[in-house]
Formats: structure tokens, sequence, C-alpha cells
């Protein structure tokens, strides 16, 4: 059987015969046992995806399958699957089964997408390489000596290595974007409040955004198209309506387009990475698109704001997890408060327990003003700065992230260098506006380098479209 880049390719090939539901299943489940080294699954829903693969086949029969028959989906290990194991890469969460499924998952199986398993990431989401989990190291599949990004490894690597068509994961700080750049996929984050995060593991509540990894815009705009939209369960998810995504992705427009200088300036950029994304900023010009430097003058306050609020919330919503209604308990107690800083002790991994205890410092009656209330207010600034910019042009463009994919073990002795890996990912999420990383190179070595492009809130459907556009035009000039 062939390998299958897009949900158009096998929809066609479903309506002549020449594949099956169920024969793409079993495809990509053998796909994931030869290479399971690449440890992108924690479990693999086997009998359970080819029961929904059967039925979707006999939907599509009857006429009456919906928008996703054919798409066979990973979620990753923060979304809630009810009667499924959940754990967020974790100890903490050892035997844990979900008792609900997320409204994003939900809204998948609704519209006939077959989930495969659930996927590998950094504990709770918490890293950039997905060094992190309690599960091991995620590989990645171009060089197996190189991580695959954080925190949704797994997730990148599993549609990179064709062991699913789509995922389906989590962006905080870039935890979809700077994966699918190190692996070569197109990660998508929306707006903040545009998809629901019911049955989403909270890491930073004010940041956390359920995101899509795929092998093409236009998947990622079908899959926005059904699981987007207001859900009684999440007081915070938007009630705007709606937009058909995917059949608002052409495009003729001639687009105002700022690169921030300040980013090309970096000491820590690549030199091949930086020379991919001003080659296609010179391809835009060169197709008469209006393309400028500007300004933005925070870049060296981002990284540190975004650690230090995402890291007073994770303090708080993973206070939870104490060892007494559920997961990991320790057996070396004596009385409840060990219960609890023993639990928590073996629990968490490193990471983890060193954002925890950060969190929990700039919360601090002494220290509270000083940087948590003070990181609110630069917030602020990046968030205005941001939306000013993006009143006077279409986009902005800048790298996904600083480097390629970087050798297992590089920055794991240095958390600063690990946490800079962000800081092209995070001022989309200090702001609240979408965000995609689209493949558009590869360094000497082969890897992946992916360009990051931004637009204003709510402005899915230009922001796709206009990437759409890109990836065409780089497809027919190579």
């Amino acid at each position: 059987m062939r390998q299958y880049n897009s949900l158009r390719d096998i929809r066609t090939d479903i309506a002549n015969g020449q594949v099956s539901c169920r024969q793409l299943v079993e495809q990509y489940l053998q796909n994931i046992k030869e290479k399971a080294e690449l440890n992108a699954f924690l479990e693999i829903f086997e009998d359970e995806a080819l029961a929904q693969a059967e039925a979707v086949d006999k939907k599509l029969a009857d006429g009456t399958a919906g928008k996703l028959a054919g798409m066979v989906i990973g979620i990753k290990d923060v979304l809630a699957y009810e009667g499924h194991s959940l754990q967020a890469s974790s100890k903490i969460l050892n035997g844990f089964k979900s008792l609900y499924t997320a409204s994003a998952v939900k809204r998948l199986l609704d519209e006939d997408a077959v989930i495969i398993g659930r996927q590998n990431c950094d504990e709770f989401a918490m890293g950039a390489s997905n060094e992190n989990s309690a599960f091991g190291n995620v590989l990645n599949a171009d060089d197996p000596n190189r991580v695959p990004g954080g925190s949704s490894g797994g997730s990148a690597v599993a549609v990179q290595a064709d062991l699913c068509l789509a995922s389906i994961g989590s962006d905080t700080g870039g935890s979809v974007r700077q994966p699918a750049s190190f692996c070569g996929v197109v990660g998508f984050k929306p707006t903040y409040s545009r998809i629901s995060r019911y049955g989403l593991i909270a890491y930073a509540s004010s940041f956390d955004q359920i995101g899509l990894i795929t092998k093409n815009v236009e998947d990622a705009a079908l899959l926005l198209e059904v699981i987007a939209g207001q859900d009684g369960m999440d007081s915070t998810a938007s009630q705007r309506e709606v937009p058909a995504y995917s059949e608002l992705l052409q495009t003729d427009k001639k687009y105002k387009i700022g690169y921030i200088r300040d980013c090309f300036e970096r000491e820590g950029l690549e030199t091949e990475v930086k020379d991919a994304i001003l080659g296609v900023k010179d391809m835009l010009r060169d197709a008469g698109h209006e393309v400028e430097a500007v300004d933005f003058p925070y870049l060296d306050f981002m990284v540190p704001t975004y650690y230090i609020l995402t890291t007073a919330e994770a303090s708080s919503n993973l206070g939870r997890y104490d060892g007494v209604k559920y997961g990991f308990r320790s057996e070396n107690v004596t009385d409840l408060t060990s219960l609890y800083k023993k639990t928590r002790a073996e629990g968490f991994g490193e990471e983890v327990q060193r954002r925890i205890m950060l969190g929990t410092f700039v919360l601090s009656a002494d220290y509270y003003d000083a940087y948590y209330t003070k990181a609110q207010k630069v917030r602020r600034l990046i968030k205005e700065k941001t939306d000013e910019l993006l009143q006077a042009y279409d986009f902005l463009i800048l790298p996904t992230a600083p480097t390629t994919a970087f050798k297992i073990g590089e920055n794991t002795a240095n958390p600063l260098a690990m946490y800079l890996a962000d800081i092209f990912t995070v001022q989309a999420s200090l702001a609240g506006v979408p965000a995609i990383s689209i493949p558009v190179g590869r360094d000497a070595n082969g890897l992946s380098i992916g360009l990051q492009l931004m637009t204003r809130s709510f402005e899915e459907p230009q922001l796709l479209a206009f990437s759409n556009y890109i990836l065409d035009k780089i497809t027919v000039e190579a």
C-alpha cells in the first residue's frame, strides 16, 4: 500500500475501491510495530481502532460517513478519552483511566476519525525536546540521535514517520509548532479559546491550547473546522462562529508582511535556518507581496515572562496530584504530610519539580509583585505590541526555532539553553494569536527547517490560506 500524505488522496482511493479504512489502520499498525524504537506511542488501541475502521467502512458504503472518515489520528497523552489511560507521560498518574472524553476528541469521533493510540510527550507537556517523559525519549525519524522537539514530540514523529495521518497535540509555548519544525510537518496553534480545553490536562491555563500536526495545511484546516467552536463544558471557549476553513484555502491577494528584524540578529540563530527563512522572504517579495523589516523591542523579555507565568500557573494546576484520590502513591509514608511530600517527590520528574518550585517561588508573598505581577504587565506590553504590528501587517514571519533538531542530551544539563529553544514560539502564546509552522527546507544534515507565521486573532482562514500558498509555491519552485 502506498504512503498517503492527505485525507483527500485517501478518500479518492477509498471511493475507487483501492483501499478501505480497515486496510489503512492495518498499515499504520504495521508501521508502528516496525518503528517501535521511535517510542512515539505509549499505547496502541489496536482492536478498538480496527473496529472503528470497520464501522467507518460501512458508513462510507452507506453514504453516511462524517468529514473525517478515512483519517487515522493519534492523540497526545494529555487529552482525555473515556475508559483509556491518561498519564501526561508521568509516573504520578500510573493506573489512571479517564472518566470522560475531551470535547475535541469527541468531535473527532463524531466525524468518524479513527483514533489509533495515545502518544508520548514531555511530562505534563513541560519540555522542548521530549526528553522529560517518564517513558523514555522519543526519537526523531530523520536522525535517531536527535530530539523530535517538545512537548508534542511523539505526536510530531508519528506523523513524520507515517504512523498515522495526523495528530492532536497541545501548545502552551510552542509545543506543537517547534516539534513540527524539527520533524518536517505542519504544526498549527489556533487563537487562544478557538478550541475548547475541556478534557485537556492543564499545565498553564491561560496559555494552553489544543493544536494540530498534519502533513499538509488542508488537513489542518479540516480538523480545525471539526473541533473548533463553543462548548458548554468550557466557559473560556470562544462563542464565535466556525468558518468552513477547508473551503477557504485559495488566495490570490497580495499581502503586507513584516519580518521581525530582531529575530534574525540573534546570536543563537543557525545560519542555515536564517538563510532558509530569508529565502522565503525574498521569494514572497519577488511574487509581489510587500515585505518589510519590523522592530519588536521585547524579544529578550519573552522567555522570562513566559516561564514566570507558566510555572506560576503550573504550581497551582499540579497541586491536585497528591496521591490521595488517584494515580501513584508512595509506599514509604508515615502520615499525611509525608504522603504528599513523598508521592510528589517520587511521582514527578525533575523538570516538573523544577517548574513547580519556580512557580511557587514567584507566587510567594515576598516575591509576588517583583516577579508575577511584573510579568503580567510585560505580557500586556508584548500583546499590545504584537497586536499593533498585526494591525499594520497581515502576517509576521520568523523562524519557528533558532536551530534544527539538536542531539539528544545536548541541552539536558543546561535548562536555560533548553528554555531558549522557545524564544521564537512564545510570542504567539503570550499574545494569544494564531501561529503555524510549515516546513520550508532542510540543512546540510538533512534536518527540517520550519517557517513560523502569525496573524491577528481569529484570522485562521487567512493564515491557513497563505501558508498553503507558500507551500505550493515552494513545491513548484523546487
